[in-house]
């Protein structure tokens, strides 16, 4: 666009974009930390993120439980692990694996934790994966978990976007920019190599390669609970939502006959496990519907993936879908959603048949699994609603028992509000399920300050949780909190999200828009007190809600956003989403991009509810000139705005809890001051 004033803020390190992001910043803190709100609200917030009676959630893994910690004293954070029987008490015993902030100190380097991958079936060895900053890249090393040491000339893979299995103790699959030519457009991976122990990079063999205009390809390795291998595949990523499995076998590799739309799960009972997000019919001429999570036998599958018989595991009905699944020694969990209300199955193959049993957690409550273990029948699941803390419940399907084990404390009072489920219907006449948590005592004259809360994109489902800090800061002062089920989400299956994507997004915007009218129209709020907020692809939802309707609002939080659509191909990992999007290269498609891009429709002549909007320079997901471009465009249009840049943070809410508290505080503080003072 050579019409485009800001392109120099796109330079993400450059002196005068940072300088920039400086100044805004200093002007952005200087109104909202002086509100007398702002440090009541940090210390509450902080004093909830931080508390030790919230709950340390935990993987189950052969070593024990483990759970990686922040608090006032660990900011980075500790890696660490504890037994059953000690997490069961109110002050488990944890023994730490690896402490952070020791290591950060130790290494003069910022480092942010992203996780680890064991070596199956001993879990001694691991590869753990640091950020600098909190970026998406990050380096990857070997560490042994009995020494607590990282290994001396083991495996190390320097910083980047990669992707790493375990083949066996002396065998990675990886993926990583090998060098000129093996990035993608989006700036990920599209070549497998296996890669020795002792070994350069520039000696690894490569043994996938997909094609520069994909997303990314990854190695993976298809292991059962006793950590027998049972094929090693690379899973090419054509799209956002689209894929080619592709297995290594002694007499070459095979593409397998999945739809595009499809993911191999796992092992379980000698059956393999694949995910279908499109309607499929199989070799057998058997049908499948879109949302069905269906099953092989492994050894037919093994003899020949090509020809073998699937059938069904799980088919959603009107209004349902898969939620989430995990895989147990001999079972499977799934949690299947309703309506948007969840519900958790127990699910084992025996005698050629599947057979399902509700597991009694309790009812209206949002049910996630949250660990599962691969050596017994055993899970964990969280279960949450907007004003019941969250708890985590233990289930033996062997033994069929079922405990609490911990509940977050309140952290705020509930007692004056109520939860409402209630529809809005779009322009195109869609119902449109939210949920609306609102003073029990309510007075529907339309003046009840009001935060709408959306997503709407890449199937993924928002799904009632503890409303914990938001609670404390928004709720308690009288406030309303609405989080709306758009299409383009996931809540009701694939088809949901079909339903608007590419061509269709348009109705994600209107869906949002008419939770907005339905609002308003119901009085619960007016545009004088209502405000929206959402993040990446739901800080574009809130930039299209208040560029298209702006009169309709009267705040909007807009958290580190994708904004200008006509080149966000160009801009951070961006060209990733051309499935959710579009290209906006091709005619066709920018011309449906270009009718709702926020940027391009920041104009003369209207006004907009001054919006708060947050990024970060380390995001190198969604680049930090969108949010940037954004404000530097409402001043040249003489608009009011906020800007706030973290320097130190990546695409996540921030990188410790003190980051994060601060960015509740001056959100909260902001749609006070917007929706709350006359």
């Amino acid at each position: 666009m050579t019409d485009d004033l800001f392109l120099w803020l796109e330079e993400i390190e450059g002196q005068g974009a940072l300088a920039w992001a400086r100044a805004e910043n200093e002007k952005t803190l200087g109104v909202l930390q002086s509100d007398p709100r702002y440090r009541q609200f940090y210390e509450q917030a902080l004093s909830i993120l931080q508390s030790k009676d919230r709950i340390p959630y935990v993987s189950l893994e052969r070593r024990g439980l483990e759970n990686f910690w922040q608090d006032e004293n660990q900011v980075r954070g500790v890696w660490r692990r504890t037994t059953l029987e000690h997490y069961r008490s109110h002050d488990p015993k944890w023994e730490t694996i690896l402490d952070v902030d020791a290591l950060a100190v130790a290494e003069n380097r910022n480092w942010i934790f992203h996780g680890g991958s064991y070596l199956p079936p001993e879990e001694r060895l691991c590869l753990i994966s640091l950020s600098d900053g909190g970026k998406d890249a990050a380096s990857v090393r070997e560490f042994d978990c009995d020494t607590k040491t990282f290994v001396a000339d083991g495996f190390y893979l320097p910083d980047g976007k990669q992707h790493v299995s375990w083949v066996d103790r002396d065998r990675l699959l990886v993926a990583r920019d090998w060098g000129e030519g093996t990035l993608t457009q989006a700036g990920y991976p599209f070549v497998v190599k296996e890669l020795k122990r002792a070994q350069p990079l520039s000696e690894a063999r490569e043994i996938f390669r997909g094609e520069p205009t994909d997303v990314r390809a990854s190695g993976f390795v298809l292991r059962d609970s006793e950590g027998h291998i049972h094929a090693t595949y690379a899973v090419r990523a054509i799209s956002s939502f689209e894929s080619e499995h592709v297995v290594f076998r002694p007499d070459g590799p095979v593409k397998l006959n999945l739809p595009k739309k499809a993911a191999m799960i796992g092992l379980v009972g000698g059956r393999l496990l694949v995910r279908l997000d499109e309607d499929w019919t199989s070799s057998g001429d058997i049908g499948f519907a879109a949302g069905s999570l269906i099953s092989y036998d492994l050894a037919e599958w093994k003899q020949d993936p090509l020809r073998a018989k699937a059938s069904l595991v799980f088919q959603p009905g009107p209004r349902q879908a898969l939620s989430d699944l995990e895989v147990t020694k001999n079972s499977l969990i799934l949690t299947i959603l309703e309506n948007v209300q969840s519900k958790a199955f127990v699910y084992k193959y025996d005698h050629g048949a599947w057979s399902a049993t509700p597991i009694a957690l309790p009812e209206h409550t949002n049910v996630s699994l949250i660990a599962a273990s691969d050596e017994a029948d055993q899970a964990m699941f969280a279960v949450s609603s907007y004003l019941r803390p969250t708890s985590v419940w233990y289930f033996d399907a062997e033994s069929e028992s079922l405990d609490e084990l911990k509940k977050t404390p309140f952290a705020f009072d509930a007692s004056n509000h109520v939860v409402e489920q209630l529809e809005a219907t779009s322009r195109d006449g869609t119902s449109i399920p939210y949920f609306l948590v609102r003073p029990r005592n309510a007075r529907f004259d339309g003046t009840i300050p009001t935060l709408l809360y959306g997503y709407g994109g890449f199937q993924i489902s928002l799904l009632p949780s503890y409303l914990g800090p938001v609670g404390r800061l928004w709720l308690e002062q009288g406030n309303a909190y609405v989080v709306a089920n758009l299409r383009g989400g996931g809540e009701f299956g694939p088809q949901w999200h079909q339903a608007a994507k590419g061509a269709t997004k348009q109705r994600t915007w209107d869906d949002f828009i008419a939770v907005a009218e339905d609002l308003i129209r119901r009085k619960i709020t007016s545009p004088r007190r209502l405000g929206v907020i959402g993040g990446s692809q739901g800080g574009l939802l809130v930039g299209a809600a208040i560029t298209q309707r702006p009169e309709l609002f009267n705040a909007a939080i807009i958290q580190v956003p994708l904004f200008d659509m006509l080149r966000y191909t160009k801009l951070g990992a961006g060209a990733s989403w051309i499935g959710e999007y579009g290209d906006p290269a091709i005619a066709e498609q920018r011309a449906w991009i270009e009718r709702y891009s926020p940027y391009q429709k920041l104009v003369v002549g209207k006004t907009y509810p001054a919006p708060l909007i947050l990024t970060s320079t380390k995001d190198d997901r969604v680049h930090p000139a969108h949010g940037r471009k954004a404000a530097a465009k409402l001043a040249a249009l003489g608009q009011r705005y906020f800007y706030y840049e973290n320097v130190d943070r990546g695409h996540s809410a921030a990188a410790n809890l003190m980051e994060y508290a601060r960015q509740l505080a001056l959100e909260y503080t902001y749609a006070s001051r917007r929706l709350c003072s006359e």
